[in-house]
């Protein structure tokens, strides 16, 4: 291999090693939330708005900055978040419905809660506001699952979007490896300016390798 690949490979493994840390916590975190509330799941446990979904990602990380709806200094300007492809993402990183935080262990998080199945979205930029910025290299979203487990989002075909699919609430965590490889296709690997999905579960699917 040539020095560039190696240091790529190198690169690429660093990203899933922090990605893979802050997923394992989070896990963790979600079943100890359920424990601690005697609960059967999240909603029970009191994850039930945004505010609840904020306060159980700051019991879980230590929290250096809160950005509210700003982006930086959590991430980067929107305009530099792109794609595999090179397609930029449109989708705003931080607001009033979904606050950003930056935390002590580097990574920053943008916090959306959703109500229903999935329950909430993280998206993560596991080296906060530095490059590349890139979804499914640095970034990435987790979909928590009111059961408490975290996957990629569940779909299903549609006739009534210009996508061809929308997200299906019926489907419970964990999704199966073929919802995942084709969330992988027609998100991650797609260069629809919204659609950016697919990425984690892909490395779910691969045993966290980053084989794309």
């Amino acid at each position: 291999m040539t020095i560039p690949t190696l240091m790529q490979n190198h690169q690429r493994k660093v990203y899933v090693t922090q990605l893979r840390k802050i997923y394992s916590e989070t896990s963790q975190a979600l079943v100890n939330y359920q424990t601690e509330h005697n609960a059967v799941n999240l909603k029970e446990a009191g994850i039930t708005s945004l505010n609840g979904a904020i306060d159980f990602v700051k019991s879980t990380f230590k929290v250096v900055t809160n950005c509210g709806s700003n982006n930086e200094p959590c991430f980067a300007p929107n305009s530099e978040y792109r794609k595999l492809d090179g397609t930029k993402i449109t989708d705003e990183r931080c607001a009033d419905t979904h606050p950003c935080l930056a935390l002590a262990n580097g990574a920053s998080v943008s916090i959306y809660y959703y109500g229903s199945n999935p329950l909430l979205q993280l998206i993560i930029d596991v080296n906060g506001a530095q490059g590349p910025n890139i979804a499914g290299r640095d970034f990435f979203p987790f979909y928590i699952y009111n059961n408490g487990v975290i996957d990629d989002v569940a779909t299903k075909e549609s006739e009534d979007t210009d996508t061809g699919w929308t997200w299906d609430s019926s489907i419970v965590a964990p999704l199966s490896r073929e919802l995942r490889e084709k969330n992988f296709k027609q998100g991650c690997m797609s260069s629809a300016p919204t659609e950016w999905h697919g990425c984690f579960g892909k490395l779910l699917n691969d045993n966290w390798e980053m084989n794309y």
